[in-house]
């Protein structure tokens, strides 16, 4: 993945920096991204996640033509999702769960 994972997670950051919020913690698994977001509670996760997925989708197509090869649909991300809201654990235990997708690939 190398290139194109990296230019995801700045695209992440990037979209949320511009949009005020924030990632605290990503990992761009083979198939799927796990990230830690905080935002105000005005926006709804979906929201977010909508505007995550479909400016990087965008910006990957531009910078990766060859990834239209791969997705011939015009689609890079799926459009399930799964999203939850930390409250009775801690944040330290939401970012050590996402710190260690990477290592049980």
């Amino acid at each position: 993945m190398g290139d194109i994972e990296t230019r995801c997670k700045e695209m992440f950051l990037k979209i949320a920096s511009d949009n005020g919020f924030e990632i605290r913690v990503m990992e761009i698994m083979p198939d799927h991204v796990h990230a830690f977001i905080t935002a105000h509670p005005k926006y709804a996760p979906g929201a977010l996640v909508k505007k995550l997925k479909g400016q990087s989708g965008r910006w990957l197509f531009m910078e990766f033509p060859e990834l239209a090869k791969r997705f011939r649909h015009g689609h890079i991300w799926n459009p399930s999702t799964y999203y939850g809201t930390v409250g009775d654990i801690s944040r330290e235990t939401v970012e050590r769960y996402i710190q260690m997708q990477k290592d049980k690939e």
